[in-house]
């Protein structure tokens, strides 16, 4: 049992009062649509500090991402393959896997990770990552992200995408709304404090 589990079958067990879970069904049909998914993606993660471009039919996903980064050297890519308008594609452009490093601090200096979206969500521009390797931190320690992401996993808003977010095999999942940024110190805008200075979601 992971230390995650202790903590929360703590709190199971001693909290007295339950409260069940409150109806949400009227927020839920508020909540923001939008016609076109990928416009409205596209402009809102534009806003974050983040890009999403869209693979267009018989482009080379391969050659895409390094006319997008085209320094970048040292790649990790957690995918192999991905379904596109034009059948499966390999991914080529990585240069290692992330779980080939023997622990977390070996992944310092990647210049780029290549990762599997699996949510992407049109109010705020954030996507979901599932952990899918051991070495998650190859989300965050990169000096740039690519994301890619199948544009029919578009959803509107957070309620939709919460009905379709799992954190599977590894138990861990986090969103990412373009590059990591802080404004903390004296209203200075930082880019890259806790993650990727970069991030573009290549929408399939």
């Amino acid at each position: 049992m992971s230390s995650r589990e202790d903590i929360l079958q703590n709190i199971r067990r001693n909290t007295r009062v339950r409260y069940e879970k409150p109806d949400l069904s009227d927020l839920e049909h508020e909540a923001l649509t939008y016609e076109d998914k990928v416009a409205q993606f596209s402009e809102v993660i534009k806003v974050v500090g983040g890009q999403a471009v869209v693979l267009q039919k018989g482009e080379d996903v391969n050659e895409l991402i390094k006319k997008i980064y085209p320094e970048a050297r040292r790649i990790a890519s957690v995918v192999s393959e991905v379904q596109t308008e034009s059948g499966v594609q390999a991914i080529t452009c990585g240069t290692f896997h992330p779980d080939d490093v023997e622990k977390s601090g070996d992944l310092d200096g990647t210049d780029l990770a290549i990762v599997d979206g699996r949510v992407g969500v049109c109010e705020n521009g954030a996507v979901w990552l599932q952990q899918d390797v051991e070495q998650r931190a190859v989300y965050f320690i990169s000096e740039a992200l690519v994301i890619l992401l199948d544009r029919k996993n578009l959803v509107n808003n957070m309620h939709e995408a919460y009905k379709r977010i799992d954190t599977g095999e590894y138990g861990y999942g986090v969103f990412v709304s373009g590059p990591s940024k802080t404004a903390d110190i004296e209203q200075a805008l930082v880019m890259g404090a806790h993650g990727a200075r970069s991030v573009t979601v290549i929408l399939l």
